[in-house]
């Protein structure tokens, strides 16, 4: 055997056992039928297509108490607040712990909170002083009603000016530009691709991006669980943190239209001590759709939610009261963890330490000797 193939089943053998590793049992566990508090909207929702199941080995990440499509609060807490949003989640980005969610892993439609997964996709790889010229088909797609930042045809815009616009405007035409500048070869849709890999880094299972903006497409979903792994990603960013703190950014002057300001549409930055940032979401099939971070005390707490209504509190409202929530609890209060890239890859490593040098190495052999015998078995003189 050569060492080549060694070294490549040895591989193949790491990314199986990373596939299958189990992470253990963590935080208190409610009960899995307990239902979450609900408010009551004053105009019922319209229906919507139920999202595809999640299998119980992804519903258990971070923890068996977030296997649930009911609540998870710590024993003895106090009571979560009433929302409309059909999923949420609270946790602490800086310890991992979370502290309360209600069907955390459940599939739900993201609409603009999806623009948090394109900037922990592309920040990493987009220069933010390279200018790129918008395109027609940047626009072609675009609803005129919808969220803009007001790029046009022919203009000549800074990446940095376009993460502005993706973060204070949720600019849907930023979104587009970017995914396109930071696609390569196959433009926007390698933005796309470009998501989705980051997704999987990142270990959110849920999720699957079919627009750079978060617009409607085919089997595009998230959960609350898995945009609290996003979040965690960007707003250890101090670029993004900047982004979604800036209150009011200056757009250039572009061939036959003047320079203008942008303003942040967090409205929150200003009402709540400690907001670091958010982002809003809305179409109708996702509802109201929110991610927002706030730091006090050394606690930076994430609070994730989807499918709220706008009524009674809306999606910052209801924002709100499940953060107070959070911050009201224990600093080692817990019903799980956020998971991390990095804990894939030790796992799998640790399940072949664990074999040892001569279980491996027999793991190895089968691995490679598979697909020899199946070579040898499709000899003509074998064929039946």
């Amino acid at each position: 055997m050569t060492t080549s193939r060694v070294a490549a089943a040895t591989m193949s053998v790491t990314l199986a056992m990373s596939a299958v590793a189990v992470l253990p049992p963590t935080g208190a566990a409610a009960a899995p039928d307990v239902a979450c508090p609900r408010a009551a909207p004053p105009v019922p929702p319209p229906a919507t297509p139920s999202p595809p199941p999640v299998d119980r080995a992804q519903r258990e990440v971070g923890g068996t108490a977030l296997a649930t499509s009911g609540l998870a609060i710590p024993e003895g807490a106090p009571s979560a607040p009433a929302v409309t949003a059909t999923s949420w989640l609270v946790a602490d980005l800086n310890s991992g712990e979370v502290l309360g969610g209600c069907a955390p892993h459940e599939r739900r439609t993201p609409a603009s909170v999806q623009k948090l997964l394109l900037a922990a996709a592309l920040m990493p790889r987009l220069d933010p002083k390279q200018v790129v010229e918008v395109k027609r088909e940047d626009l072609a797609d675009l609803d005129p009603a919808s969220s803009l930042m007001g790029v046009v045809e022919g203009g000549r815009y800074s990446i940095e000016n376009l993460w502005q616009g993706l973060l204070l405007r949720s600019g849907n035409d930023a979104a587009n530009v970017l995914a396109r500048a930071g696609g390569g070869e196959r433009a926007r849709q390698g933005g796309v691709d470009a998501m989705n890999d980051e997704a999987r880094r990142l270990r959110a299972n849920q999720t699957h991006a079919a627009t750079p903006s978060g617009l409607d497409g085919p089997g595009q979903y998230t959960s609350a669980y898995d945009l609290a792994l996003i979040a965690r990603a960007t707003f250890a960013r101090e670029d993004f943190r900047r982004y979604a703190a800036t209150r009011v950014a200056e757009v250039p002057a572009q061939p036959g239209k003047p320079a203008f300001q942008i303003t942040n549409d967090n409205t929150l930055l200003d009402r709540v001590p400690g907001m670091l940032g958010g982002k809003t979401g809305f179409t109708s099939l996702a509802r109201q759709t929110y991610v927002g971070v706030v730091e006090r005390d050394g606690r930076r707490l994430a609070v994730t939610l989807l499918g709220a209504e706008t009524a009674p509190l809306g999606s910052l409202g209801e924002a709100i009261a499940l953060l107070e929530w959070g911050f009201a609890l224990p600093a080692d209060a817990s019903v799980g963890r956020l998971v991390t890239p990095e804990e894939k890859k030790s796992s799998a490593l640790a399940l072949l330490t664990g074999l040892g040098l001569g279980a491996t190495a027999a793991v190895v052999v089968l691995v490679v000797a598979a697909p020899w015998r199946r070579t040898h078995a499709r000899r003509p003189g074998n064929q039946r």
